[in-house]
Protein backbone atom coordinates (compact mmCIF):
# COMPACT_ATOMS: atom_id res chain seq x y z
CA UNK A 1 0.00 0.00 0.00
CA UNK A 2 1.25 3.76 -0.74
CA UNK A 3 1.80 6.27 1.82
CA UNK A 4 -1.78 7.79 0.51
CA UNK A 5 -3.50 4.92 0.62
CA UNK A 6 -2.52 3.99 4.25
CA UNK A 7 -2.82 7.94 5.20
CA UNK A 8 -6.55 7.69 4.02
CA UNK A 9 -6.94 4.36 5.94
CA UNK A 10 -6.25 5.37 8.73
CA UNK A 11 -8.32 8.61 8.30
CA UNK A 12 -11.27 6.01 7.61
CA UNK A 13 -10.78 4.29 10.63
CA UNK A 14 -9.99 6.58 12.89
CA UNK A 15 -13.73 8.00 11.64
CA UNK A 16 -15.33 5.08 12.19
CA UNK A 17 -13.54 4.51 15.57
CA UNK A 18 -14.81 7.98 17.09
CA UNK A 19 -18.81 6.78 15.25
CA UNK A 20 -18.55 3.98 17.75
CA UNK A 21 -17.13 5.79 20.64
CA UNK A 22 -19.88 8.37 20.38
CA UNK A 23 -22.50 5.67 19.41
CA UNK A 24 -21.30 3.75 22.69
CA UNK A 25 -21.96 7.25 24.84
CA UNK A 26 -25.25 7.97 23.24
CA UNK A 27 -27.03 10.06 24.18
CA UNK A 28 -25.09 12.77 25.69
CA UNK A 29 -27.30 15.74 24.53
CA UNK A 30 -31.25 16.23 23.61
CA UNK A 31 -32.50 14.62 21.01
CA UNK A 32 -34.73 16.43 18.27
CA UNK A 33 -37.50 14.57 17.06
CA UNK A 34 -38.58 16.16 13.74
CA UNK A 35 -42.35 15.81 12.68
CA UNK A 36 -42.88 17.23 9.44
CA UNK A 37 -46.44 18.19 9.63
CA UNK A 38 -47.94 21.24 11.55
CA UNK A 39 -49.27 20.57 15.63
CA UNK A 40 -52.80 18.43 16.01
CA UNK A 41 -52.72 15.69 13.55
CA UNK A 42 -52.02 12.29 14.15
CA UNK A 43 -47.88 12.22 13.92
CA UNK A 44 -47.97 15.20 16.19
CA UNK A 45 -49.78 13.08 18.61
CA UNK A 46 -48.00 9.72 18.54
CA UNK A 47 -44.68 11.85 18.97
CA UNK A 48 -45.86 13.84 22.02
CA UNK A 49 -47.12 10.84 23.68
CA UNK A 50 -43.80 9.16 23.31
CA UNK A 51 -41.37 12.29 24.06
CA UNK A 52 -41.81 12.51 27.82
CA UNK A 53 -41.55 8.41 28.14
CA UNK A 54 -38.54 8.43 25.52
CA UNK A 55 -36.90 11.42 27.57
CA UNK A 56 -36.95 9.01 30.91
CA UNK A 57 -35.29 6.41 28.93
CA UNK A 58 -32.78 7.95 27.18
CA UNK A 59 -31.98 10.36 29.84
CA UNK A 60 -31.56 13.17 27.67
CA UNK A 61 -34.74 15.36 26.58
CA UNK A 62 -36.19 14.19 23.55
CA UNK A 63 -37.70 17.62 21.94
CA UNK A 64 -40.49 17.87 19.49
CA UNK A 65 -40.16 20.37 16.30
CA UNK A 66 -42.66 20.42 14.35
CA UNK A 67 -41.63 21.27 10.51
CA UNK A 68 -44.34 20.78 8.37
CA UNK A 69 -44.55 22.13 4.79
CA UNK A 70 -44.64 20.36 1.07
CA UNK A 71 -46.76 17.49 2.22
CA UNK A 72 -43.87 16.47 4.99
CA UNK A 73 -41.00 17.24 2.81
CA UNK A 74 -39.24 20.18 4.78
CA UNK A 75 -38.62 18.08 7.67
CA UNK A 76 -38.10 15.10 6.04
CA UNK A 77 -35.08 16.42 4.19
CA UNK A 78 -33.54 17.96 7.16
CA UNK A 79 -33.48 14.30 8.63
CA UNK A 80 -32.31 13.41 5.22
CA UNK A 81 -29.40 16.07 5.06
CA UNK A 82 -28.59 15.44 9.52
CA UNK A 83 -25.21 14.06 10.21
CA UNK A 84 -26.09 10.46 11.35
CA UNK A 85 -25.39 10.71 15.09
CA UNK A 86 -28.84 10.23 16.40
CA UNK A 87 -29.65 13.66 17.80
CA UNK A 88 -31.93 14.56 14.51
CA UNK A 89 -34.91 11.73 14.37
CA UNK A 90 -38.00 11.89 12.69
CA UNK A 91 -41.70 10.90 13.30
CA UNK A 92 -43.05 9.82 10.46
CA UNK A 93 -46.67 8.37 8.72
CA UNK A 94 -46.82 6.38 5.10
CA UNK A 95 -47.21 9.77 3.57
CA UNK A 96 -43.66 10.06 4.21
CA UNK A 97 -42.13 6.69 3.99
CA UNK A 98 -44.09 6.02 0.51
CA UNK A 99 -46.81 8.22 -0.82
CA UNK A 100 -44.81 11.17 -0.97
CA UNK A 101 -41.88 10.17 -2.75
CA UNK A 102 -44.22 7.62 -5.07
CA UNK A 103 -45.68 10.41 -6.87
CA UNK A 104 -43.28 13.15 -6.30
CA UNK A 105 -40.01 13.00 -8.73
CA UNK A 106 -38.90 15.74 -7.64
CA UNK A 107 -39.32 14.77 -3.97
CA UNK A 108 -35.53 14.77 -3.36
CA UNK A 109 -35.12 11.37 -1.50
CA UNK A 110 -35.79 7.44 -1.23
CA UNK A 111 -37.64 6.36 1.70
CA UNK A 112 -35.62 2.93 1.19
CA UNK A 113 -32.36 3.71 0.94
CA UNK A 114 -32.13 7.62 2.65
CA UNK A 115 -33.33 6.98 5.79
CA UNK A 116 -32.56 4.55 8.44
CA UNK A 117 -35.55 2.65 10.14
CA UNK A 118 -35.83 2.37 13.73
CA UNK A 119 -39.44 1.43 14.83
CA UNK A 120 -43.20 1.02 14.05
CA UNK A 121 -44.18 2.46 17.66
CA UNK A 122 -48.21 2.32 16.79
CA UNK A 123 -50.46 1.70 14.28
CA UNK A 124 -54.08 2.70 13.48
CA UNK A 125 -56.78 1.64 10.80
CA UNK A 126 -58.53 3.55 8.51
CA UNK A 127 -62.02 3.61 7.06
CA UNK A 128 -63.95 4.45 3.75
CA UNK A 129 -67.05 6.47 5.07
CA UNK A 130 -69.88 8.39 2.81
CA UNK A 131 -71.73 11.25 4.19
CA UNK A 132 -75.02 11.00 5.53
CA UNK A 133 -77.38 10.66 2.95
CA UNK A 134 -75.68 8.77 0.73
CA UNK A 135 -77.10 6.21 -1.54
CA UNK A 136 -75.70 3.12 -0.20
CA UNK A 137 -75.52 2.23 3.62
CA UNK A 138 -73.08 -0.71 3.54
CA UNK A 139 -69.96 -1.66 1.06
CA UNK A 140 -71.90 -4.04 -1.06
CA UNK A 141 -74.42 -1.51 -1.74
CA UNK A 142 -71.75 1.39 -2.03
CA UNK A 143 -69.89 -0.28 -4.86
CA UNK A 144 -72.87 -0.93 -6.89
CA UNK A 145 -73.77 2.48 -7.00
CA UNK A 146 -70.27 3.87 -7.84
CA UNK A 147 -69.82 1.13 -10.66
CA UNK A 148 -73.51 2.12 -11.91
CA UNK A 149 -72.48 6.18 -11.51
CA UNK A 150 -68.99 6.42 -12.85
CA UNK A 151 -67.26 10.10 -11.94
CA UNK A 152 -70.85 10.87 -10.25
CA UNK A 153 -69.02 11.17 -7.45
CA UNK A 154 -65.92 12.53 -5.40
CA UNK A 155 -63.69 12.08 -2.74
CA UNK A 156 -61.94 14.39 0.10
CA UNK A 157 -58.30 14.13 0.92
CA UNK A 158 -55.75 16.34 3.27
CA UNK A 159 -54.14 16.66 -0.48
CA UNK A 160 -52.59 15.29 -3.57
CA UNK A 161 -50.07 12.91 -3.33
CA UNK A 162 -50.78 11.89 0.64
CA UNK A 163 -51.39 8.39 1.48
CA UNK A 164 -54.94 8.73 2.05
CA UNK A 165 -55.12 10.16 -2.09
CA UNK A 166 -53.26 6.98 -3.47
CA UNK A 167 -54.91 4.33 -1.25
CA UNK A 168 -58.26 5.71 -2.40
CA UNK A 169 -56.72 5.85 -6.09
CA UNK A 170 -55.64 2.17 -5.49
CA UNK A 171 -59.33 1.28 -4.30
CA UNK A 172 -60.42 2.31 -7.62
CA UNK A 173 -57.91 0.73 -9.91
CA UNK A 174 -58.94 -2.48 -7.68
CA UNK A 175 -62.62 -2.29 -7.83
CA UNK A 176 -62.85 -0.94 -11.79
CA UNK A 177 -64.26 2.37 -10.26
CA UNK A 178 -64.22 5.61 -11.24
CA UNK A 179 -64.53 8.39 -8.32
CA UNK A 180 -63.54 12.31 -8.66
CA UNK A 181 -60.66 13.75 -6.23
CA UNK A 182 -61.23 16.82 -4.24
CA UNK A 183 -57.73 17.75 -2.47
CA UNK A 184 -58.09 19.94 0.37
CA UNK A 185 -55.61 21.91 2.40
CA UNK A 186 -55.44 19.42 5.53
CA UNK A 187 -57.57 16.55 6.87
CA UNK A 188 -59.67 18.65 9.17
CA UNK A 189 -61.56 20.82 5.96
CA UNK A 190 -61.40 17.10 4.41
CA UNK A 191 -63.59 16.06 6.61
CA UNK A 192 -65.63 19.23 6.68
CA UNK A 193 -66.59 19.22 3.66
CA UNK A 194 -67.77 14.99 3.78
CA UNK A 195 -69.82 15.71 6.79
CA UNK A 196 -71.45 18.83 5.34
CA UNK A 197 -72.37 17.10 2.66
CA UNK A 198 -69.86 19.15 -0.21
CA UNK A 199 -67.85 15.93 -1.01
CA UNK A 200 -69.60 12.40 -1.12
CA UNK A 201 -66.47 10.09 0.36
CA UNK A 202 -63.15 10.04 2.09
CA UNK A 203 -60.88 7.35 3.68
CA UNK A 204 -59.56 8.81 6.87
CA UNK A 205 -57.99 7.81 10.43
CA UNK A 206 -60.82 6.08 11.95
CA UNK A 207 -59.61 8.11 15.41
CA UNK A 208 -60.67 11.65 13.80
CA UNK A 209 -63.55 10.17 12.31
CA UNK A 210 -65.36 8.18 15.21
CA UNK A 211 -66.94 11.10 16.56
CA UNK A 212 -68.27 11.85 13.45
CA UNK A 213 -70.02 8.39 12.65
CA UNK A 214 -71.03 8.52 16.45
CA UNK A 215 -72.93 11.51 15.30
CA UNK A 216 -74.68 9.95 12.49
CA UNK A 217 -72.93 12.80 10.06
CA UNK A 218 -70.44 10.09 8.77
CA UNK A 219 -71.40 6.24 7.47
CA UNK A 220 -68.47 4.17 7.62
CA UNK A 221 -67.95 1.32 5.04
CA UNK A 222 -65.12 -0.72 5.57
CA UNK A 223 -62.06 -0.86 7.98
CA UNK A 224 -58.71 -1.34 7.13
CA UNK A 225 -57.88 -3.65 10.63
CA UNK A 226 -56.79 -7.60 11.51
CA UNK A 227 -60.38 -7.32 12.88
CA UNK A 228 -63.54 -6.03 13.13
CA UNK A 229 -63.00 -2.33 15.34
CA UNK A 230 -65.35 -2.98 18.43
CA UNK A 231 -65.61 0.83 17.95
CA UNK A 232 -67.77 -0.29 14.38
CA UNK A 233 -68.27 -3.91 15.21
CA UNK A 234 -70.58 -3.63 12.14
CA UNK A 235 -68.40 -2.48 9.79
CA UNK A 236 -66.60 -5.33 7.86
CA UNK A 237 -62.74 -5.25 7.14
CA UNK A 238 -61.22 -4.85 3.34
CA UNK A 239 -60.08 -8.07 3.63
CA UNK A 240 -63.91 -9.59 4.35
CA UNK A 241 -64.97 -7.83 1.20
CA UNK A 242 -61.89 -8.82 -0.94
CA UNK A 243 -59.86 -6.43 -0.69
CA UNK A 244 -56.94 -7.86 1.11
CA UNK A 245 -54.28 -5.32 -0.80
CA UNK A 246 -55.91 -2.78 1.29
CA UNK A 247 -55.78 -4.02 4.61
CA UNK A 248 -52.75 -2.51 5.85
CA UNK A 249 -53.07 -0.08 9.03
CA UNK A 250 -51.39 3.39 8.84
CA UNK A 251 -48.42 3.22 10.77
CA UNK A 252 -46.03 6.29 12.94
CA UNK A 253 -42.52 5.13 13.13
CA UNK A 254 -39.28 6.55 13.65
CA UNK A 255 -36.72 7.38 11.38
CA UNK A 256 -32.97 8.87 11.68
CA UNK A 257 -30.57 9.66 8.52
CA UNK A 258 -28.75 7.21 6.34
CA UNK A 259 -25.78 5.54 7.80
CA UNK A 260 -27.04 5.52 11.57
CA UNK A 261 -24.76 3.10 13.56
CA UNK A 262 -26.20 0.20 14.73
CA UNK A 263 -25.78 0.75 18.23
CA UNK A 264 -27.82 4.08 18.06
CA UNK A 265 -30.15 2.00 16.33
CA UNK A 266 -30.80 -0.32 18.93
CA UNK A 267 -30.46 1.78 22.28
CA UNK A 268 -33.56 3.85 20.31
CA UNK A 269 -35.59 0.81 19.44
CA UNK A 270 -35.59 -0.14 22.97
CA UNK A 271 -36.35 3.06 24.78
CA UNK A 272 -39.35 3.11 22.38
CA UNK A 273 -40.21 -0.71 23.69
CA UNK A 274 -39.78 0.27 27.27
CA UNK A 275 -41.97 3.26 26.68
CA UNK A 276 -44.80 2.08 25.21
CA UNK A 277 -45.07 -0.92 27.43
CA UNK A 278 -45.87 1.81 29.91
CA UNK A 279 -49.49 1.16 30.40
CA UNK A 280 -50.60 4.97 30.55
CA UNK A 281 -48.95 5.34 27.42
CA UNK A 282 -49.98 2.53 25.60
CA UNK A 283 -53.69 3.38 27.50
CA UNK A 284 -53.47 6.87 25.53
CA UNK A 285 -52.23 5.38 22.40
CA UNK A 286 -55.32 2.72 22.15
CA UNK A 287 -57.79 5.44 23.71
CA UNK A 288 -57.23 7.33 20.12
CA UNK A 289 -58.35 4.13 18.09
CA UNK A 290 -53.81 2.71 17.53
CA UNK A 291 -52.68 -0.65 18.34
CA UNK A 292 -48.87 -0.29 19.87
CA UNK A 293 -46.31 -2.22 17.60
CA UNK A 294 -42.71 -1.49 18.97
CA UNK A 295 -41.52 -3.37 15.70
CA UNK A 296 -38.28 -3.77 14.76
CA UNK A 297 -35.79 -2.26 12.43
CA UNK A 298 -35.90 -5.07 9.90
CA UNK A 299 -39.91 -5.43 10.35
CA UNK A 300 -40.01 -1.75 9.47
CA UNK A 301 -37.22 -1.73 6.77
CA UNK A 302 -39.28 -4.30 5.03
CA UNK A 303 -43.08 -2.69 5.49
CA UNK A 304 -41.48 0.65 4.07
CA UNK A 305 -39.92 -0.95 0.82
CA UNK A 306 -43.37 -2.67 0.48
CA UNK A 307 -45.65 -0.27 0.33
CA UNK A 308 -43.37 1.72 -1.11
CA UNK A 309 -43.19 -0.44 -4.47
CA UNK A 310 -47.07 -0.87 -4.01
CA UNK A 311 -47.80 2.86 -4.38
CA UNK A 312 -45.00 3.40 -6.88
CA UNK A 313 -47.11 0.83 -9.07
CA UNK A 314 -50.26 2.72 -8.34
CA UNK A 315 -48.79 5.83 -9.52
CA UNK A 316 -47.71 4.81 -12.58
CA UNK A 317 -50.45 2.31 -13.62
CA UNK A 318 -52.87 5.34 -13.01
CA UNK A 319 -50.77 8.31 -14.48
CA UNK A 320 -50.66 10.08 -11.36
CA UNK A 321 -48.93 12.98 -10.90
CA UNK A 322 -48.69 15.88 -8.08
CA UNK A 323 -50.51 18.53 -10.65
Amino acid sequence: MNRRGSLLGCIAFAAFGFQLAHAAGYPTKPIKLIVPFAPGGSVDFIARVIAEPLTRELGQPVVIDNKGGAGGLLGTMEVVRAAPDGYTLLMVSPSVTAANPAINPNAGYDPVTDLTAITIVAAGPTILAVRAGFPAKNFQEFLAEVKNNPDRYTYATPGVGGILHLEVEYFKSLTGTSIRHVPFRGAGPALVAVTSGQVDMLEDALPSSLPQINAGKLVPLVVSAPSRMKEIPNVPTFAEVGLPQLNHMSHWGILGPKGLPQEVIDKVNAAVRKAVSDPTVKKRIEDSGGFVVASSPQQFSADIKDLYTQLKKVVADRKLTTE
